[in-house]
């Protein structure tokens, strides 16, 4: 018994000396300190999510005992490690200086540390802040849309950081100027044709490259006749005639020739036919009648 009750008597004052400390700290008591800048903790620490924190602590002579808490849990006390956690690792206990590293940190780990000391039977106290940084993430996009002209569409971009990430909306077109929205949601009202295509929502937040992820919205438009013309020919010789369409989903080429189908062709196909009055049309999937012209 005689042997062990040095370690138990060391413990107990610990106990009594870190709880003091703590009695201090967080009921508002004030801590006696004959010496304003003793002990002296480390300005608050920022470090991003996985790296380590290293919280230092500068002493004196002065010091008997010294601790480290994460608001009332003791993390060490002098040499000896009082939690549990794997990642919470002494790095120097000197006469002037005490540090501990708290590797993979993560959000949770982010609070006050104190590094509380005790000389001439006085408790003194030091806090630093530990923040912790993560970097940006798109948790939430919309999906590819496809919408016929003129309709509205909505689109949503939810993305998580610390700090909180800015998010923002850019159509990627070579007519596009700038961002569309510096906003999570990206609303377009009465949508046109020019506006399809891929639509890029990055996050950033500086503690990273930004995330960037994208949509594509794909514009239905009836068909539409740019171009349509044919060459004159001799009697009795073959003609051509070609008809160019714009539509979306792409449109389905008909030719006629006094309300009669001489043939069909897909588009970028030519036709030879006999010399008569021709009428062209273009049809599509139902959007819109389809539009004809007389050659």
């Amino acid at each position: 018994m005689k042997t062990i009750q040095p370690k138990m008597h060391n413990s107990i004052s610990w106990a009594v000396f870190t709880g003091l400390a703590a009695l201090c700290l967080f009921q508002g008591v004030p801590v006696r300190s004959g010496d304003a800048t003793f002990p002296k903790a480390m300005d608050n620490v920022t470090v991003r999510q996985g790296e380590s924190a290293t919280l230092r602590c500068t002493i004196d002579n002065r010091v008997t005992r010294v601790a480290w808490l994460n608001r009332s849990t003791i993390l060490y006390a002098g040499n000896d490690k009082w939690c549990l956690d794997p990642r919470v690792v002494l790095l120097s206990n000197t006469q002037t200086q005490y540090s501990i590293e708290i590797q993979n940190v993560d959000v949770y780990d982010e609070g006050p540390y104190t590094c509380s000391v005790q000389t001439d039977n006085h408790p003194k106290t030091s806090r630093v802040h530990l923040i912790v940084q993560v970097s940006p993430k798109i948790v939430e996009i919309s999906s590819d849309i496809s919408i016929n002209e003129g309709n509205n569409i909505s689109l949503t971009c939810i993305a998580t950081g610390r700090p909180e990430p800015t998010v923002t909306w850019r159509h990627i077109s070579p007519k596009a100027v700038g961002f569309v929205s510096e906003d999570e949601y990206l609303e377009i009202q009465g949508i046109t044709r020019e506006q399809s295509g891929d639509y890029e929502c990055s996050a950033s937040n500086d503690v990273a490259a930004p995330v960037v992820r994208r949509v594509k919205v794909t514009v239905n438009y009836p068909p539409f006749i740019s171009e349509a013309k044919g060459t004159g020919v001799p009697v009795g010789q073959k003609g051509t005639l070609q008809c160019e369409a714009s539509a979306v989903p792409s449109a389905e080429f008909q030719w006629y020739k006094d309300d009669k189908r001489p043939g069909c062709c897909q588009r970028g196909e030519q036709r030879h036919v006999e010399e008569g009055r021709l009428r062209l049309a273009a049809a599509s999937s139902g959007l819109a009648p389809a539009p004809q012209i007389l050659m």
